[in-house]
């Protein structure tokens, strides 16, 4: 059987007027500022008139750990939304944007599949209301006036083997991850290493996604750290005064972005911090304006429960006083059998031995969900074709153990019409009361965090801090940031910092290489294993297939 792709469907899909979503939406037009017919930006001071308003309830999608195979975590965000709507609820979706990088490269696109998509999907795909250009605009800005000050006899006693601060570009180019610049001459900058990284991994980004309203955003700007001086003492974006004119450009990208799923419920496409250095989150107010305008609101978190959603409880939560009513985990028969040593090749055959021994995986996020953030949870599993009855009964009966139901989600092929049984779920989930809590305190040490999200997260037998770590630990505990959350830079594909061990490993520590501030974000970055801030594209990437004809149609996006 042959099946449209995401782009033909999303092409043949007739778009309401982005006006016409505002008003189902419930924003006035004063607050409205259009980008042609079918996006538009939200003035943030829509959220002072609603202050009064009470919030809707918040739903947060999150997921196994991803595989090969694929779970549909947006698109079953999209779906449910629909669904929820197709039940008689008012519901707005809360979503991040995609960055040009992956959608270049192995991944693609990031607006959801099928007939569960955010629409104009090339558009949000691609440039969208130019946010990611104006981050980086600020990002090379606050570069340039650093290198800038350097030159210009270095007041500051800025030391450039500890420059912190690096350049960014929203695409992935590996070429760029190590450079040396300032050369050819005296009149051409000093001389030093440097580096990129892709946009979303910058810290402009986190603090965006973060910040409450155009003066903290200024004021997380100006705390940056950007360096240190010879005896260690940390240059700031406000030591530069660079946040001024960095808000200046940031001024716009600040506002939300209004779309529209191909069923007409509305959507905030805001923001997008990597979910593995950073949060994974879409911004704190694209979600609070959602919640003043939808009773249901849907947002997802990056990658699996063990990274996206952990940090969305112990940072975006806690910093945004945010409590969810109910938490989604989505699954697919395929990604769990792959957890149980299945070979791509292999995952449409029926295999419930290798289900069952990759079922310790979903039961694992769906035990920190439910018990250790407290959020009453739900498991949708994104129904494939291949999938038969024993398998999905045998996924069924492993959760009802645990108390939590399993609802099937063939939003892929169907739409909200495929999401209703797992909306209705939820609903019945957002009544229920939930023990939301964090994972640890804001007073514990900076080890007792690491320590904590470790042992009760990933299952781990503990934490081990190199040599460096250990120091900067200590350093950054001097200087007055020990009371930060925690955002662990982990792979997503394990739960142990070893991308190689699938499933639920047991018997493990997690050793952290490093330590660094995000002081503008405002938490402490956890570097275990290799984390690349700049991704490099594939040997055949997603760009060779992408096209554009003389009518400006664009195809091979996916």
């Amino acid at each position: 059987m042959s099946y449209k792709s995401d782009i033909e469907i999303a092409q043949e899909t007739k778009l309401q007027h982005i006006r016409e979503i505002a008003k189902v939406a419930g924003v006035d037009e004063q607050y409205l500022e259009q980008y042609g017919n079918h996006k538009a930006k939200v003035d943030y001071n829509l959220l002072d008139k609603m202050a009064d308003k009470p919030n809707g309830k918040l739903i947060l999608v999150t997921a196994i750990s991803p595989t090969p195979a694929g779970e549909g975590k947006t698109t079953t965000t999209v779906g449910l939304s629909d669904g929820l709507r197709k039940i008689g609820k008012n519901v707005v979706v809360a979503l991040r944007e995609p960055s040009l990088g992956p959608v270049f490269g192995v991944k693609g696109g990031a607006a959801g599949g099928g007939y569960a998509q955010i629409v104009p999907m090339e558009d949000i795909n691609l440039h969208f209301t130019g946010d990611f250009h104006a981050i980086s605009a600020a990002n090379n800005l606050l570069a340039a006036m650093l290198d800038n000050h350097i030159f210009q006899g270095n007041d500051l006693q800025i030391d450039t083997r500890r420059i912190t601060w690096k350049r960014c570009v929203d695409m992935n180019d590996r070429q760029l991850r190590f450079v040396t610049d300032g050369l050819g001459g005296r009149v051409n900058g000093v001389p030093r290493e440097d580096g990129f990284d892709i946009t979303v991994a910058s810290e402009v980004m986190a603090v965006l996604c973060l910040a409450s309203d155009i003066t903290d955003l200024k004021a997380r700007l100006a705390r940056m750290i950007v360096g240190y001086t010879r005896d260690e003492q940390p240059i700031t974006a406000g030591m530069l005064n660079a946040e001024g004119a960095m808000a200046a450009l940031l001024k716009d990208a600040l506002k939300p972005n209004l779309v529209q799923t191909l069923e007409g419920t509305p959507a905030f496409i805001h923001g997008g911090p990597f979910a593995n250095i950073a949060h994974g989150c879409n911004s704190i107010i694209a979600t609070k304006m959602a919640l003043k305008l939808g009773d249901y609101v849907v947002t997802e978190a990056g990658f699996g429960a063990d990274l996206g959603a952990e940090k969305f409880v112990d940072i975006k939560c806690r910093m945004a006083g945010l409590t969810p009513a109910a938490g989604v985990v989505v699954a697919t028969v395929r990604a769990l059998k792959h957890h149980g040593g299945v070979a791509k090749a292999d995952l449409g055959t029926e295999n419930l031995a290798a289900l069952e021994k990759g079922l310790p995986n979903l039961l694992q996020h769906v035990e920190n969900v439910s018990n250790v953030y407290g959020i009453p949870t739900v498991v949708a599993i994104n129904r494939f074709p291949t999938d038969t009855e024993a398998e999905l009964k045998l996924i069924e009966e492993k959760c009802k153990a645990l108390g939590v139901n399993v609802a099937l989600s063939e939003v892929w092929g169907k739409g909200g019409e495929g999401g209703k049984l797992l909306a209705g779920e939820v609903v019945r989930l957002c009544e229920e009361k939930g023990k939301f809590g964090f994972v640890y305190p804001d007073n514990a040490s900076i080890e007792e965090k690491l320590n904590a999200i470790a042992k009760k997260v990933y299952r781990a037998d503990g934490v081990d801090l190199t040599g460096p770590a250990k120091k900067q630990m200590a350093q950054l505990e001097s200087l007055g940031f020990g009371n930060l959350p925690i955002c662990m830079a982990k792979t997503q594909y394990s739960f142990s910092d070893n991308a190689a061990l699938l499933c639920a490993p047991k018997g493990f520590r997690v050793t952290v290489r490093g330590l660094k501030v995000s002081a503008g974000a405002g938490f402490i970055v956890a570097l275990t294993g290799e984390i690349m801030t700049m991704p490099g594209l594939p040997k055949v990437p997603s760009a060779e297939k992408i096209d554009v004809d003389v009518t400006g149609k664009i195809t091979g996006l996916f």
